[in-house]
Order: C-alpha cells, then structure tokens, then sequence
C-alpha cells in the first residue's frame, strides 16, 4: 500500500485529495497547508488524515512514499526538488516549473535516483483526447492543416504567473499528445488589463516544421467560460467542446477541394464540400482520477508516465519561448530543445 501526502489544499489540491482517498491501491496518509482553515477543512473531510503546516513535515516522514505538489507554481521546483532527494516519488501540477533549467534539474534527480516523476497534464488522461488522437492517427481527418484552442473565462487571476503560463499548459499538452510531434517556434502576443505587468489575455501560435500551426488564446478576462479545441484537416473538422457535458467531440464531413489543374483564370474554382456530422460514443471518466491511479500505477510498475517529467519539460520550454516572444512585441523565437530531450525520447 502506497502512502501519499498532498500539499497544497487551495484551489486544486482538494480535487486531487478526494481522487486519491478514492484509490483503493494508495492510502492518504498526510495533506499540508499553509492555512490552518483549510486544514481544518480537510480533517473534517478526512478524519484519519495528517495535517501538517510544514513541508519538511513531509518530506521527513518515512512513511510517505510519494508527495503530490498542488502548491503555487513559484514553489514547484523547490518542494519538488526537496521531496526527490528525500527519496520520495513525485507529482507536480501544472506548469512543472517556472524555467527549463529548473525542469531540467529534476528530470534528472529523479533518474538519478530511479523515481517517478509526473507533471499534471490531465486533459491527457481524458476519453475525448485519447478519441482525437486515435481519429487524427487514423487518418479520417485527412492532413491536419490547423489547430484552434479558446480557454476563456472570468479569473481565476494569479500573481505569480501570467494567463500563458497559467492555462495554455493544457492546450499545448493536448496538442503535443494530439499530433506526437514539437513545435519548432512560438509568436505570442498579449495585455495585462488588472495587474500591471501580468498578461491576462494572450494569443500564442505555435508553429511546426511541416507547416502546421497551432493557436492557442487564453483568457481569464472574459465573461464566459469555454474551452474549445478545433482540429482542421483535408478530409474533415473535429471541435472537442470540455464544456459540452455529453457530446464532447463533433465531426465534421466539411472541407475544401482546390482543382489539381486548370487552363485559364475562368475554370478556377474551389469545391465546398458539406458532409453530415457525428458525434463519437464516449464512457466518460473523470481524467484526474485516472491521472492519479496513472501515478501509482508508474510507481509500482516502473512505467514511463504518459505526462513525465520530460513532457513537462516540453511544455515549459515552449512557456519559455512565448514569454520571449511576448516581451520582444509577438516576434518568431526558436524552441532550443536540449540534449536531455533528444537523448530521453529518442
């Protein structure tokens, strides 16, 4: 049996606590916050539950196995850091770090020491993602030309990191997942509209070497909340819509056909096909349950996670790119990918 302690019991730690005291195979053994409201909270939840308002209270403790980090992302890599060296097995939620170096350092402690180390991409996990990547794998949407994802919404506001960093983790890993293919360059334009110097809208494009793009627009200064994803191809269009409860995905026999040849000016014309539209059966499952039981399941077996450290690099180095682009106006920058990348994918 499996220990894990979570700490972080703001916004987002109380989902992971609830899926994790779900799983038969861990048990919870501790949670740790800063705020001794909140802690008080979750004994109350979680009677047979630890409360500790000290991290190192975790990382000390032998009992633990694993130690999930839920905390602000400006702690990530220390908290992280500390609970790989003291052996433990490691979560992180998204984005992993705030720099690739960061990232870095801890995809190799945890191969040093022969840990699991896995980043919170959750949409990953989830039936109509797993779907997308089977249908654009088997080829029904043709060549993909395109990829559009809106994250909008009304807040939540962050201080520590802007919109980018803070919701398009999720599109870029969707995409990442998607296509099995990096982007090359990252332009990315924003504005800071409630807090001086911290973006709370931007648009960022991300541009791969066989000439697909993907845009990505995040905001948390919108007054409705969508999270939306189209994938454009030759053949047909698919919009996965989170917000739909039922019909997430949507496919379209819609498409372009240019003529192969033609003589003069007059013959040119474009052919607009419309087709009929289905929507896929999905059993939907909630993602971050099967992220967490992906986790333990890594830890026993030995697996390479599906969002490991190196994923989570990725996503971070293209953060990166965009925050350089977002700085120089929205220019074209290039995404150095490192040798730890190449070596480790390989």
């Amino acid at each position: 049996m499996l220990n894990i302690a979570v700490v972080g019991c703001g916004y987002w730690g109380p989902n992971l606590i609830r899926n994790f005291n779900s799983l038969s195979e861990c048990r919870l053994k501790s949670v740790c916050d800063t705020d001794p409201e909140r802690l008080a909270h979750m004994k109350m939840l979680y009677p047979s539950v630890i409360t500790a308002s000290e991290f190192e209270d975790l990382v000390k403790n032998p009992d633990i196995d694993a130690i999930v980090v839920a905390a602000p992302v400006r702690y990530h890599y220390e908290m992280a850091k500390k609970a790989l060296k003291a052996g433990k097995h490691t979560f992180i939620e998204k984005p992993m770090a705030q720099s690739s170096r960061e990232c870095e350092e801890l995809v190799d402690i945890a191969e040093k020491h022969k840990l699991v180390l896995m980043v919170g991409h959750t949409f990953v996990y989830s039936k109509p993602v797993r779907k997308i990547k089977e249908i654009i794998s088997s080829g029904e949407l043709g060549e993909l030309q395109y990829i559009s994802a809106r994250r909008l919404n009304l807040g939540l506001f962050q201080k520590d990191i802007n919109v980018a960093w803070d919701l398009a983790p999720h599109d870029i890993s969707t995409i990442l997942y998607v296509l099995g293919k990096d982007p090359v360059s990252v332009n990315c334009q924003g504005k800071s509209h409630v807090a001086k110097g911290v973006e709370d809208v931007t648009t960022m494009t991300l541009n791969f070497a066989n000439g697909a793009f993907g845009i990505i627009q995040s905001s948390w200064l919108d007054p409705n909340k969508v999270r939306e994803i189209v994938f454009v191809g030759t053949k047909k269009m698919l919009v996965y819509d989170d917000v739909e409860p039922i019909e997430k995905i949507k496919i379209y026999d819609k498409c372009v056909e240019i003529p192969p040849h033609y003589d003069s000016f007059g013959e040119f014309q474009y052919s607009y096909h419309y087709g009929g539209m289905y929507c896929p059966y999905l059993k939907l499952v909630e993602p971050l349950k099967v992220e967490c039981q992906h986790f333990l399941d890594c830890i026993k077996t030995g697996a390479k996670s599906e969002s490991s450290g190196l994923e989570g690099l990725e996503v971070v180095r293209i953060l990166e790119a965009a925050s350089a682009s977002l700085q120089d106006g929205g220019g074209q920058v290039a995404i150095r990918y490192s040798a730890i990348n190449t070596a480790q994918t390989a």
